[in-house]
């Protein structure tokens, strides 16, 4: 009878005698991992104070921890009135965005123009039509910010409005997600939601908060006419200061047990609702 070598399950595998970490890593992971680096970015001092003296949209600016350069005194200078998004990092986490001399301070340029809630909705009541804005309090995931700016082009919302800061921005993988629907509709950034939501009142638009908060069923309120429609992050809900400035509180009807749905599927049912309200009574 032949001797059979027992089975060895090592031996199975390839020998591999250089290897990257990174076949280690889940998916997903080195998907994160990789996606800022996948926008538009500037990188150098010199390069970031030229691109915010042309007022060029950015999402963010990268600055090097520590940093004490007498070029960085100038970015520091120009950056004193202005409300970018600033993140200080260590230097390792420059490194992983570009392999070039970046100096300590990256920019991620925003792929679109962000627009002015105030001027638009002003344009739209003095060519006497009824604006519909859809404001997106805290919502920090791109692909529910996709999802629903896809939604809202196809409801006819008429504008997105988000914070400067705490809130997910407009990125290539948003746009992506969005299905260009980024591209059709105009997206506004406040650096105070509570004041840009005083004004749209003070325009004659009314207030409809979303939230698990009340008992007023969706399908009840009246969603015609200016509206502006407030959703919150699923993890906080709403702001209670922007719920409080709410003109009304309206409630997705549930059966289920969990006590809360994707913000992504609530966007698409409240903006159903307003559609069918207007179109079909």
């Amino acid at each position: 009878m032949e001797n059979k070598k027992p089975y060895n399950k090592r031996e199975s595998y390839p020998k591999k005698d250089n290897y990257s970490r990174d076949e280690f890593k889940p998916r997903d992971f080195q998907k994160r991992e990789r996606k800022e680096s996948d926008d538009e970015f500037i990188f150098g001092v010199r390069a970031v104070i030229e691109a915010i003296k042309a007022n060029r949209e950015i999402n963010k600016i990268m600055i090097l921890k520590g940093m004490n350069k007498d070029l960085f005194q100038e970015l520091k200078d120009i950056l004193a009135d202005k409300q970018y998004y600033l993140q200080f990092v260590p230097v390792e986490k420059l490194d992983k965005i570009t392999e070039n001399n970046h100096q300590g301070v990256i920019a991620f340029v925003a792929p679109i123009q962000y627009g002015s809630v105030e001027k638009l909705v002003e344009e739209m009541m003095e060519q006497g039509k009824k604006p519909c804005v859809l404001v997106l309090d805290r919502i920090t995931d791109v692909r529910n910010f996709g999802a629903i700016a896809r939604t809202a082009e196809c409801q006819g919302v008429d504008a997105i409005l988000i914070p400067s800061r705490g809130s997910v921005q407009v990125t290539s993988d948003a746009i992506k997600t969005s299905a260009g629907a980024l591209n059709r509709i105009p997206v506004c950034k406040s650096d105070n939601i509570k004041d840009t939501l005083f004004y749209l009142q003070q325009c004659g638009m009314r207030i409809i908060a979303c939230t698990e908060k009340t008992n007023i069923p969706l399908y009840t309120v009246n969603l015609r006419g200016s509206v502006v429609i407030l959703l919150g992050s699923e993890e906080d809900g709403i702001t209670n200061d922007f719920l409080n400035m709410a003109d009304i509180k309206a409630k997705i009807p549930m059966r289920g047990e969990i006590a809360s749905m994707n913000v992504g599927v609530a966007a698409g049912i409240v903006l159903y609702e307003k559609t069918r309200q207007e179109l079909y009574g």
